[in-house]
């Protein structure tokens, strides 16, 4: 049976489900539900259970962020000190937990040299990035960049993201401090300062809360990183120089996640307006509260499915304002796909909520 088939039968099937309110569906809260959600060929049942654990034994404060090893686990960061990181198996099953001292785990990457996984974290209280193995062994660790003559010590560090580059080039978004994607060797030493801080010009981020390597297009890998008040994605090549900007209106992405040929990304917020006039110094747009959706993009840049969200709409070539349509998710800041194209979704402040997984159908 191909996927197209199976969804119809899967739709078929859940038609008596939804009749329903979908409030009351979710009130509920089943274990898996038959809630399917996404557009054109990317969609998905979702899971809402699937990371549940025993609170009493591995509680989560947010879940910020996850990663998959080439074991096949995986890897959640948060910011809860009795265990920043868990590790599940794909079926929900807890393998392993550490970490108790990163008040502010916020952003996890991974990074194989070859042989051998290795993780980095953002700590946004701790003004840290720390390199470490799968199993908790501190390695390296960056702190505040005045330390290398890249800041003074007045200014505020709160790193939220990190990426690796293909020489192994550190880059950390500094996305809740100064607003630059800070450039350092795989051994630590500072390299240079990319972007010009916080700011509505092109080479500026309002809240450049993530960073990746983008391996997709021909010739040399680029660095997308996220202006996530401005609602969009910014293109840059690997030295700091300015490509594009990718506009994802009414979306407050948090950081770009590559899979195959497509770009995922958590939506924190809809927008509630187009553009808000004025006084642009922190947030262009008007967040509406409690929020979220997951925005899935192609390899040039075009909104192909918003699972949560409203579906995209293109007038003229210009992608229409996009918005939370179901109550799935509150506060999606991070989305993890797997060798089987499942997604799982990482949300903050959700009542403390595990990550969900979104089987794709």
């Amino acid at each position: 049976m191909n996927r197209k088939q199976f969804l119809g039968n899967t739709v078929k099937a859940a038609a008596g489900m939804l009749v329903a309110p979908h409030f009351n569906i979710l009130k509920s809260k089943p274990k898996m539900y038959d809630t399917i959600i996404g557009h054109g060929d990317f969609k998905y049942k979702v899971h809402k259970s699937w990371g549940d654990l025993d609170r009493a034994k591995t509680p989560v404060k947010n879940c910020h962020e996850m990663v998959m090893d080439s074991k096949g686990r995986l890897i959640l960061v948060g910011d809860n000190t009795k265990n920043n990181i868990l590790i599940y198996d794909k079926s929900g099953k807890l393998l392993d937990s550490w970490g108790i001292r990163y008040k502010g785990g916020h952003g996890l990457s991974l990074w194989n040299d070859g042989s051998e996984d290795f993780l980095f974290i953002c700590d946004s209280k701790g003004e840290s990035l720390i390199k470490t193995t799968t199993d908790g062994r501190e390695l390296m660790i960056i702190g505040h960049p005045s330390k290398y003559g890249a800041y003074d010590k007045k200014d505020k560090f709160k790193p939220t993201e990190s990426a690796i580059g293909p020489n192994g080039d550190i880059y950390i978004a500094d996305g809740y401090g100064a607003n630059y994607i800070l450039q350092f060797t795989k051994d630590g030493e500072f390299i240079r300062k990319i972007g010009e801080g916080r700011g509505t010009g092109q080479n500026q981020f309002q809240t450049a809360h993530g960073v990746c390597i983008d391996y997709r297009g021909k010739g040399n890998p680029t660095l997308l990183i996220t202006s996530r008040a401005a609602n969009c994605f910014k293109r840059f090549t690997l030295d700091g120089q300015f490509i594009e900007q990718i506009d994802l209106p009414g979306a407050f992405v948090c950081r770009p996640v590559i899979h195959n040929q497509n770009l995922y990304s958590g939506v924190c917020w809809s927008s509630e307006t187009d553009y808000v006039e004025g006084d642009q110094s922190t947030h262009p747009f008007k967040v509406s509260p409690k929020s979220g959706f997951v925005t899935i993009l192609d390899n040039k840049g075009k909104v192909i499915s918003n699972p949560g969200g409203t579906k995209p709409k293109y007038k003229k070539g210009k992608l229409q304002r996009m918005v939370q349509e179901q109550p799935i998710f509150r506060h999606c800041h991070d989305v993890c796909v797997d060798n089987d194209e499942n997604l799982y979704v990482c949300q903050w402040n959700a009542n403390k909520a595990y990550p969900i997984k979104l089987e794709r159908v």
